[in-house]
């Protein structure tokens, strides 16, 4: 019979341990919604050099947004971690367990801060790091510290520290603004609630016992349908705005058209079974949502890149 070493078993342990805070901290930076922020970054670089940008600079700008924004996850961590304790969809997270310690996810959030801002100074430019601080600012003060739990309209305004890192990628190139990125900013802006709203009707239950006035959990199902379609409908409209203003091609408008068409479709869709109380399936939406701002920014980035 073959018997295991101490040093290896307490090595093993030490490696698995080791393995889990790693997980822990990456947790705290809320790595899918990174990936969603990051969508709407890179296309936009594409559109600002008019064709392929300087791929380093690509790269240099996805490490500051991914450190910029899972700083400001870790602080909405931090902050939020009272009513995290008592929400189904949260009850898992790294604070909440204990994993990591409050003091040390604050410490945390506030190292990937500083050092995001110092890397966007260092690899691009002021306005890029001026707005990444920015976005920071406004996700953890405005949005998590004043409105998520005085305002059932916190995601509408709130959300717009989700807009940022297109006017971030844009920055990056460019060194400026352009009306190309203001509209981008407010595609995003008019695409949150419609994203966010059918998740606060899944949880709404959640959201009234920790008293968040989500508006999922504040309205009955029929107006938040309708005004998810009204958020939808301005979305695609606002999307069609880029391409006289951009000079956009085909494949760009095509996209918007089709997938616009998509998400208007499954909002409509949602806000008629709730009309007639069937079980509407709000994540439908949802994830529909995500699948099409999706697409939108792919298109974003091909269409500088062909000739037509």
């Amino acid at each position: 019979m073959s018997t295991i070493a101490p040093e290896t078993s307490t090595s093993n342990r030490s490696r698995a341990g080791f393995g889990r805070k790693v997980r822990a901290y990456v947790a705290l930076t809320k790595p899918r919604v990174l990936e969603l922020l990051l969508v709407s970054t890179v296309p936009v670089m594409f559109l600002a050099a008019d064709g392929m940008p300087n791929l380093w600079l690509v790269l240099a700008t996805v490490i500051g947004g991914s450190m910029s924004a899972g700083s400001a996850a870790a602080f909405n961590m931090y902050i939020d971690r009272d009513i995290d304790a008592h929400m189904q969809r949260t009850e898992n997270r790294p604070i909440v367990t204990g994993e990591i310690p409050p003091r040390n996810a604050l410490i945390f959030a506030w190292t990937l801060a500083i050092v995001s801002t110092v890397w966007f100074l260092l690899t691009t430019n002021v306005l890029t790091a001026a707005l990444s601080a920015t976005a920071i600012f406004f996700y953890v003060v405005i949005y998590t510290m004043i409105l998520k739990r005085r305002t059932e309209q916190n995601i509408v305004w709130g959300g717009i520290a989700g807009c940022f890192p297109v006017l971030i990628g844009w920055a990056a190139v460019a060194n400026s603004l352009d009306w190309a990125a203001f509209i981008l900013f407010a595609l995003v802006f008019l695409w949150t609630p419609p994203h966010y709203w059918p998740l606060s009707i899944k949880y709404a239950a959640d959201y009234a016992n920790t008293d968040v006035p989500m508006l999922g959990a504040t309205r009955d199902g029929v107006q938040v349908g309708l005004q998810i379609i009204l958020y939808a409908w301005a979305t695609v409209a606002c999307s069609l705005l880029l391409i006289p203003v951009a000079g956009m091609g085909l494949v760009y408008t095509v996209s918007a058209l089709v997938f616009g068409g998509w998400f208007l479709y499954e909002s409509h869709r949602l806000y008629n079974r709730t009309v007639r109380r069937e079980t509407a399936g709000p994540m439908r939406v949802f994830h529909a949502s995500i699948t099409y701002l999706t697409l939108v920014f792919v298109a974003v980035a091909i269409d500088p890149l062909l000739p037509f």
